[in-house]
């Protein structure tokens, strides 16, 4: 189990996720926009949110059905779990960057996407950790903190995330990867939690990072042009 949520392992899938084109993410927001044009932000996020479990939940239970058919072998299986924790770290920075742009905070910068999305990983934790590094006085740091500070500092603190994101990766897949332990049935129950309880520790992290959604698009908007302005 360790080889497979080895922190080269981690550090591959995150690399490959945080260079997600930002146009996609935008492209994907802009759609549900205008499918629900009278939507507000905090609608708009909840539709993000529950597509993003469907996702993180089946992924989880898809894994635990494969490893616990007899056919698959433990070298099969391990593979497999390790592709699905590749695919969640894929759809958790698609997720982090599509409720930034709607909240209106810019997520061009590859390091501050690192941040959002180890901060994400790590649910409150990863929220709480940056707000003590950064010595502020709220959890909700990602529409002013994230733009504000000095690359050098984002680099400082994603390297002290990255070691906790890791750590729990491992963590919460070896719970997923119990279900090659299981009998058919119940690995897809086990995987399908493990997801689930993977998923909601992600969107309880961001609803943390980002605090209250905005009232609407016009003041999402606002924020946007401030932000950018006060880029450093």
């Amino acid at each position: 189990m360790a080889s497979l949520f080895s922190m080269k392992g981690f550090d591959a899938a995150f690399d490959k996720a945080v260079t997600i084109p930002s146009a996609r993410v935008k492209q994907t927001v802009a759609k549900l926009r205008r499918k629900h044009p009278r939507a507000t932000p905090e609608q708009i996020i909840a539709m993000l949110d529950k597509k993003y479990m469907r996702l993180a939940k089946t992924s989880g239970a898809g894994v635990g059905v494969a490893a616990a058919v007899p056919a698959v072998g433990t070298a099969a299986a391990v593979g497999l779990t390790g592709a699905q924790m590749a695919a969640f770290v894929a759809a958790t920075a698609f997720h982090v960057m599509a409720v930034a742009e709607v909240y209106g905070v810019p997520t061009d910068d590859i390091d501050r996407r690192r941040t959002l999305l180890l901060t994400a990983l790590l649910g409150e934790e990863g929220a709480n950790a940056v707000q003590a590094s950064l010595g502020l006085s709220t959890v909700h740091w990602a529409r002013q903190a994230l733009t504000k500070m000095p690359a050098s500092t984002v680099k400082s603190v994603n390297a002290a995330l990255r070691k906790r994101a890791a750590k729990k990766a491992a963590a919460k897949g070896g719970t997923v990867m119990l279900g090659r332990l299981a009998p058919f049935g119940v690995g897809a129950a086990v995987g399908w939690v493990g997801g689930k309880a993977m998923g909601q520790s992600v969107l309880d992290g961001i609803k943390t990072a980002f605090g209250p959604a905005p009232l609407s698009f016009e003041i999402a908007d606002q924020n946007r042009k401030q932000l950018e302005d006060s880029l450093v």
